[in-house]
């Protein structure tokens, strides 16, 4: 996540940034905070990106590309950042590193043969890259995305040795089985659907379940209009929706592996989408162990619920009039 310190809007730009590279194979999950999201304003800088809303124009009237010292005025412009222009070689050397072996991010320079350091090297987006970056946010980009990684070596592949891994079966409560794609993001879904829902959430349906290569793998496009939530903006919904009719809650779940709990940002997000469904909500954040929500354990809002996969019998309530319930 961008750092707390910063306008919501920066936070919210960086951190949508961070899920472009990801979903485009830049290995970021290990990286530490301040990483992840120095690639990502060095990864805005090159595209031109400084809003939310500058998604569909990132790189479509590229100037020359920009050099080192010109990315650093652009992210302290725009980023509530103060970076040394003395810095810039680690811009190169650091920031820019992942995004350009993965292909996102060429590099050029006025004359041929120019060394690493030479002041007239600029950096560009790949055109090839730009229009999947264009449509981040629209319905179905997750899927856009996914399927312009095809057939392409995904950096975060080749750094983690990965080779062939299976994919993850899981059944739902009405008894058809999806094929989620492999990663500890799914099998937390997975864990969410198999583990939570029957503790928590006895009987729900489940009417909504993105996978990290399909975004909208369950989708019960009839239900989900019938209480309200406009399925034109699925690039907000969380990772789980469920529906407890009998108990008439609906529960928001964030499957969190390296990034996206319910913080205050997101939760203020999720209250303006669900601003014409009237059914009660419950604000849940998902974890496969300690360790993960020990590092998201600061962003996390009040008046929200934590659940972690490995002690699936108990809750963490973040403070309120009532121990466990809706908002």
């Amino acid at each position: 996540m961008a750092g707390k310190n910063k306008a919501a809007s920066v936070r919210r730009v960086v951190n949508e940034a961070i899920e472009v590279l990801q979903a485009l194979g830049v290995p970021l999950s290990s990286a530490t905070q301040r990483s992840r999201e120095m690639t990502a304003m060095c990864f805005l800088a090159v595209a031109g990106v400084t809003h939310s809303a500058d998604w569909p124009s990132a790189a479509k009237h590229p100037g020359p590309p920009l050099g080192t010292r010109q990315i650093i005025d652009f992210i302290n412009r725009h980023f509530e950042e103060s970076i040394s222009r003395g810095s810039y070689d680690d811009i190169r050397r650091k920031h820019l590193k992942l995004a350009i072996l993965a292909g996102i991010v060429l590099k050029s320079a006025a004359k041929p043969h120019a060394a690493a350091n030479d002041p007239t090297r600029g950096y560009a987006v790949n055109p090839l890259h730009a229009p999947v970056i264009q449509s981040f946010g629209q319905l179905g980009w997750a899927a856009h995305a996914a399927k312009f990684m095809e057939g392409q070596t995904a950096l975060t592949d080749v750094v983690g040795g990965k080779s062939s891994v299976a994919a993850i079966s899981l059944v739902l409560p009405n008894g058809s089985e999806l094929r989620l794609g492999p990663g500890q993001h799914n099998a937390l879904q997975r864990a969410v659907v198999e583990q939570f829902r029957p503790r928590f959430a006895p009987g729900s349906l489940v009417l909504y379940l993105g996978d990290a290569q399909d975004r909208t793998i369950v989708c019960d496009t009839e239900r989900l209009t019938a209480i309200g939530l406009p399925l034109a903006t699925s690039g907000s919904l969380p990772d789980i929706i469920l529906l407890d009719e009998a108990r008439g809650w609906l529960f928001l779940i964030e499957a969190v592996h390296s990034f996206g709990p319910i913080s205050p940002e997101r939760l203020l997000t999720l209250d303006q989408l669900c601003q014409n469904c009237s059914i009660p909500r419950v604000y849940v954040t998902s974890f496969l162990d300690r360790g993960a929500f020990r590092k998201f354990a600061p962003d996390i809002a009040w008046e929200t619920e934590v659940w972690i996969a490995s002690e699936p019998d108990h809750m963490i309530h973040f403070n309120g009039d009532r121990f466990f319930g809706p908002r």
